[in-house]
Formats: C-alpha cells, structure tokens, sequence
C-alpha cells in the first residue's frame, strides 16, 4: 500500500453566525478574512450586514418573554451547565484564545480557565441579584412598599476588542443572566472564540435567541442596532470614543440604555455593576392590613 493511500485532506472548520438558535451564513453572502497576531489566515468569518442585525433583534425578542419569565435559579442552571460546555472543549478555546490574542499556551489556558470560571460567577449571581438591588423601602402610612428588579429587554452588546475571550463573557454573562436578551457583535479582529462560543450555547440549554451572536464590521453592524426602536439597551464595550458617541447619539431615539466603555481590567473578578446596568426596578406597594393608629390590624 503506497503512502499517498493514508493521506487525508484537513476538514477546515465553516464559521457562522449564531441567530434564533441556528447557525445562518451572512445574508449578504460576504465573509472577511481573520489573521493571527502574526498576520496568518486563520478562517474566513461571516461579515454581517444590517439585515442579519436585524434578524438577530427579531430572534431575541421572540425569545425574552420565556427566558424572563424563568425562575433565577432555573437561569443559574442553564448558565452553570454552560460553564460544563466550556470547560469540555477547553483545548480547542485554549487554541483559539492564542491564535486570537498572540498568547503562548499556558497564558491562553490561563484565560480560558479565567473566562470559565467567570462564566460559573455569574451564573451564581441570577438568584441573589434581586436581594442586592432590591428589597422593602420604609415608608409613611400602612404600606409594604417593595421594589424588585427587572430585565430591560433585548440588549446589543459590542463585545471588547482586544479580549475576544474572557472580556467577551464578562460582558455577555451579566446581560443573560438577569433575564435579559443579547446580541453579541463579536470582536472585529479576533471573532473566532465568540462564533465557537455560540456553537457551546446552541448544545447547551440556552434557549436558541436568548443569545445572538454576529461576526463582521464592528461599526456596519452597531449602526443599525444603535438605532434599532426595539433594542432596549446598548453596551459600547467594543467601541471606540468616536464610534461610540454616534452610537449614544442614536440610541437616544427610543431612550435606550447605554453603557459607554470604559477601561476594564477584565482579569479583575467584577463588582455588580453590569448586572445592575440592564435591569429596571418595580416598586409594589400592598396596605399592610392597619386599622388605625394604634397600629392594630386584622
């Protein structure tokens, strides 16, 4: 048997986008080519268009009012059962995160292990936000006046450029995990452990729109989301100063919530901070059942 009988092609991967639960190609049919720190091709990625933005708003709208209306601690589940997914497929995102990021193999393993480890942070927070940013407020009269917080609704998060993986999950897992709905505009130059990222969700328990993820120009894609009347809020992680400020400027149309960026160690365990950032709080009041004065009730 000759050698040329056990040779093989190499199955080079297909990366897609993440929209409603599938894994679509950019309607505009256009891919771009993502390199190394080194300047080698490492695979084509789907470069989005205004219609996937939009498509993706649409799959996350279809999917808030169930994810909502989970229980915090069935949405701890799901999350934690996320954090399993990765930490299986712990070598080919330590392999990605290098490539991506120009790190040797032991300081990408110490990222992944970073990122896993902050998925499964935030995962623990879903049933404990409500006690931190809400609770029983003292009022004058024969009340119960409680406040509890809510999800926004369906959030655009431009993922950090520089860490496409750990600053990736530091932004997306606090959106998710108070019952809001995301889509994730990945790194423009680094997209590959996000578009892997989304193929962990998708055999994970995250129900399909709860998280989308799209891959391609960074400015072409916020645009529209910026503008978008049924986007409730905007996290400019990935944006620059300029870039930035024409997103606020539209996302002014329909009053939506804007966190503008900011510099973030993302290696630093997290306060509470985007957590809280897309939640609104309720306030119930309920008569306390008194009679009178004397304070007597029934």
């Amino acid at each position: 048997m000759s050698d040329r009988t056990n040779e093989r092609l190499s199955v080079f991967k297909t990366y897609k986008l993440y929209v409603g639960g599938k894994f679509p190609r950019s309607e505009s049919g256009r891919v771009y080519e993502v390199t190394d720190s080194k300047g080698n091709w490492l695979a084509n990625a789907p470069q989005s268009s205004r219609k996937d933005a939009r498509d993706a708003v649409v799959a996350a709208r279809k999917a808030f009012g169930g994810w909502a209306g989970a229980t915090a601690y069935n949405r701890g589940q799901v999350l934690y059962r996320v954090a399993e997914m990765l930490e299986g497929r712990r070598d080919q995102f330590v392999r990605e995160v290098a490539d991506a990021e120009g790190l040797g193999k032991s300081k990408a393993a110490a990222v992944v292990d970073a990122t896993v480890d902050r998925w499964v942070w935030y995962a623990g927070w879903t049933d404990k936000i409500a006690q931190v940013a809400g609770g029983g407020n003292p009022v004058a009269g024969p009340f119960f006046n409680l406040s509890s917080p809510e999800p926004t609704g369906v959030v655009a998060v431009l993922a950090p450029q520089e860490s496409s993986f750990l600053g990736l999950v530091s932004v997306v897992a606090p959106v998710i995990a108070t019952g809001n709905t995301a889509v994730v505009v990945a790194s423009e130059k680094a997209p590959l452990p996000a578009l892997s990222l989304a193929e962990v969700l998708a055999t994970s328990d995250v129900p399909g729109g709860v998280v989308n993820v799209l891959s391609g120009r960074t400015a072409e894609i916020a645009a529209p989301l910026a503008a978008h009347q049924d986007v409730n809020a905007i996290d400019l992680a990935g944006a620059d100063e300029v870039l930035a400020k024409e997103l606020e400027i539209a996302a002014a149309d329909n009053l939506k919530r804007v966190l503008r960026p900011q510099a973030v160690d993302y290696s630093e365990i997290p306060g509470t901070e985007r957590l809280t950032a897309f939640l609104e709080t309720k306030t119930v009041w309920h008569p306390t059942g008194a009679l009178g004065a004397s304070g007597s009730s029934y």
